[in-house]
């Protein structure tokens, strides 16, 4: 076959490709074979004008779902009301269901004094795990080793520093005992609270719980508590002239109008059935401190 004088030959035939030699993907992206000479260019396609986007169909939103602004629904997990604290007031009198039955179904709020060894802690934490209605235990010695780094041991004496941490640890305390209260949670905390030291006393509770608070006193004889106080290990195991010491000042309760337990022969179970009926009959008839 003849072709005209600078003409473009074609492409050879390539298996598997078109007779013109342009693929399918190649055609997306090449222009077709130059024209023949003297042949006029197509013209040039008009600019395409670009409007707003075309509005897209609207339909219902996906079940649950709520603008950002909106409250989020009553059960959604993670917005859980918890009303705040507030100074304890004193606690009602139990149910007549409850009546003879110790403290019941009591909110309560109850701070157990006494001297190192007195087991005040093991059974603050015994009454709380028995009772029926839910009961918090904090301990302010627990509190008070929140601070690692820093911490002011009062056996290294007692000065402005560890007055300071006793006294924070004393509010936050406070603080959670009343939130536990406002959230419908009894709380019992234990403290060395001393009847000689007005400053670090039991009116510093009173003020931070709230006139609610019901203290009771632990207070075994003295050969029990130098006992208990050699079983223990660390920081909290002091020299039997501190233990004697504090075990005598502790004496000063008595007169005091509070409520004593002497356990010097109960055991654990015991001591924290009793403490559960004093406590019965301190809401019928609340101290004056």
């Amino acid at each position: 076959m003849q072709h005209a004088v600078g003409a473009p030959l074609p492409p050879p035939h390539r298996p598997g490709h078109a007779a013109t030699g342009w693929t399918t993907q190649g055609a997306a992206h090449h222009p077709g074979p130059p024209p023949f000479p003297g042949t006029p260019a197509p013209p040039a396609a008009a600019p395409r004008l670009q409007g707003p986007p075309a509005p897209q169909p609207q339909g219902p939103p996906a079940p649950g779902w709520a603008p950002p602004s909106a409250p989020p629904p009553a059960d959604t997990t993670g917005h859980v009301h918890l009303p705040a604290g507030a100074p304890v007031a004193a606690p009602a009198p139990p149910p007549p269901a409850d009546h003879g039955a110790g403290t019941g179904t009591a909110t309560l709020a109850v701070l157990l004094i006494g001297p190192a060894g007195a087991g005040k802690t093991t059974v603050a934490r015994h009454w709380a795990r028995n009772r029926r209605v839910p009961t918090a235990h904090i301990s302010l010695d627990d509190v008070r080793e929140w601070v690692c780094a820093g911490f002011a041991d009062p056996q290294d004496g007692w000065n402005d520093q560890s007055e300071a941490q006793y006294r924070l640890a004393r509010r936050t305390c406070g603080f959670a005992a009343r939130n536990f209260l406002a959230n419908g949670i009894s709380c019992i905390l234990d403290d060395a609270v001393f009847p000689d030291r007005p400053v670090v006393g039991l009116g510093g509770w009173k003020r931070h719980v709230g006139p609610g608070l019901l203290p009771v006193v632990l207070l075994p004889g003295l050969e029990i508590v130098l006992e208990r106080n050699a079983e223990r290990t660390g920081n909290r195991r002091l020299s039997d002239e501190e233990v004697a010491g504090i075990h005598g000042r502790m004496a000063g309760w008595y007169g005091s109008g509070l409520p004593i337990i002497d356990n010097s022969k109960y055991d654990v179970e015991t001591t924290a059935r009793v403490l559960d009926d004093v406590l019965a009959r301190a809401i019928a008839s609340p101290p004056s401190f």
